[in-house]
């Protein structure tokens, strides 16, 4: 016959499962609905430091996820291999534990200390398997201090707790599907995003030709990725940006973007401002300085020119890369980082390699994912394109008026080799903005070393006053076509001239005036 004291008992699991079931049910954040349940048998029933331990899959060991009545440091000390101490063995056998004393049983390790001294404590502790399906993932543990002795209530204990543990594993299996789909559902929006842009372009990135669609192809590749990422190519060829639309289209986009131009420092200050230092450190260490690994924590870390670090930073480089660990100058202490590298480079690192001045180890593990960025040169077809953007941006920073690049510009911008690549065309079209007076970009307007239009007899010297004016000339004469569609006669009462000395303008400077027969403004 059940005894009425048991009829409470049972009624009193039946209501702290009716709570924790509610509190489950209604929420989208494993930890949050998980500590609520560790309070609620705390206050309902008495187990006190109740304990969610789940199998890490990245590293195998079993992990404190929540804790009730246990501080952040006892829970980063609660760690322990599958196997190891009471949690270990229960999650190795799949069967539940109960220790009366805790005080006599050797296999106690107590890692989180939240206990304090053992020998005093007449606490028991209790241990049962977390299930998903046929496979242990974790376990659930409390503390019980029975006034009266463990004896059935104990069973009785393991059994609440067993089933607790079965409604645990419902909702981590609830949590974690629902949050794979919104990252299915997030990764998959993202995409389409990607797909519906323009011409896939990102961010400030200007370029519609098939080697700018190359580079936009392997962004898209890496973006959601924790890779290293090299990028390679000749200074001015957009390296900066490539690596701000890598941080700023990933998971990582509220994280922070800290940018390091490893050429602009010698080896001592850039070690410090890598890794940071402690006070004392070195001679004008006054204070602790935090460094660029830590500034970027969660986020994403930009090494610009990472072909000019010394060797002697380039070891400890390699030791962050691999084991994503460090210590500041000064310091003994190993800080851990969570950060995404982007490293880029002019240099050719194979060479340097071959030289000896470039670790090799360091050479591969930057390697994982190298993003080649084409020459200006090697992509004229963008090349107006990035002309209209810059005359855009510059005319609306300036407060001008200026809504073309005339014909003859054009074909300057076009035919010259651009050693600077797209940051010597952006400061071309800047200048150009700054002297132009009207709303036309001319040939007059670009600098001395564009002066080299094919239209101009290719004997001159591209810088000589002949070439200059004759180069004017060609220009006025199409602004003029452009605006008379054509109509040579029309044109030469608007350059107030005749129009047999615009007609012999005209043949010696290949202009064909049919061109402009339709309307192009």
């Amino acid at each position: 016959m059940t005894k009425p004291q048991d009829i409470t008992a049972q009624l009193e699991d039946l209501r702290c499962l009716y709570e924790i079931t509610k509190s489950l049910a209604s929420s989208t954040d494993l930890k949050e609905c998980l500590s609520g349940t560790m309070e609620t048998i705390d206050s309902m029933k008495q187990m006190e430091n109740g304990t969610v331990t789940i199998i890490n899959p990245s590293t195998g060991q079993l992990e404190i996820e929540v804790a009730h009545g246990i501080n952040a440091e006892g829970r980063k000390r609660g760690k322990y291999q599958i196997g190891e101490g009471i949690t270990g063995r229960v999650v190795a056998s799949g069967d539940p534990i109960i220790v009366p004393h805790i005080a006599d049983e050797p296999m106690f390790l107590n890692k989180t200390r939240a206990r304090g001294d053992l020998s005093a404590q007449t606490r028991s502790f209790l241990c049962v398997p977390i299930w998903e399906g046929k496979q242990v993932i974790g376990a659930l543990s409390v503390d019980r201090i029975y006034e009266e002795g463990i004896s059935d209530q104990g069973d009785a204990d393991l059994r609440f707790l067993t089933i607790l543990s079965s409604l645990i594993a419902q909702t981590t299996h609830r949590i974690q599907t629902v949050n794979q789909e919104q990252e299915e559902l997030r990764v998959e929006n993202l995409k389409l995003k990607r797909e519906l842009s323009e011409k896939n372009k990102i961010n400030d990135i200007q370029g519609n030709s098939s080697r700018m669609q190359e580079v936009y192809g392997m962004i898209h590749r890496v973006v959601d990725s924790n890779a290293t990422v090299l990028l390679r190519g000749e200074s001015g060829t957009g390296k900066t940006l490539v690596a701000k639309a890598l941080h700023y289209n990933s998971k990582r986009n509220d994280k922070p973007f800290i940018v390091v131009n490893c050429s602009a420092l010698p080896e001592t200050l850039l070690e410090s401002e890598l890794f940071g230092h402690e006070k004392g450190a070195f001679t004008g260490a006054t204070e602790r300085k935090v460094g660029r690994f830590e500034q970027a924590e969660g986020g994403t870390l930009f090494l610009d020119e990472i072909g000019e670090i010394s060797l002697a930073v380039q070891v400890k480089l390699l030791n962050v890369v691999q084991e994503r660990t460090f210590q500041r100058l000064g310091s003994t202490k190993l800080l851990s980082c969570d950060v995404r590298l982007v490293a880029a480079t002019n240099r050719d690192l194979e060479k340097a390699v071959r030289e000896k001045n470039f670790r090799e180890d360091l050479y591969y593990r930057l390697n994982v994912f190298p993003v080649y960025m084409p020459a200006l040169r090697e992509r004229r077809t963008d090349i107006l394109l990035l002309a209209e953007y810059f005359l855009e941006k510059y005319s609306e920073e300036n407060n001008k008026s200026i809504k073309r690049i005339s014909t003859p510009a054009i074909d300057m911008l076009i035919q010259y080799h651009w050693p600077g690549n797209v940051r010597e065309l952006q400061n071309c079209l800047e200048r150009a903005v700054l002297i132009c007076d009207g709303d036309t970009i001319k040939g007059i307007h670009l600098p001395p070393t564009l002066q080299t239009s094919e239209s101009i007899s290719s004997g001159k010297n591209p810088l000589s006053l002949s070439a200059s004016v004759e180069n004017f000339e060609k220009d006025l004469i199409i602004e003029g076509l452009k605006k008379n569609r054509g109509n040579q006669t029309k044109t030469a009462k608007y350059l107030d001239t005749s129009r047999r000395i615009i007609n012999y303008k005209i043949h010696l400077y290949n202009i064909d005036p049919k061109k402009f027969k339709i309307s192009t403004k």
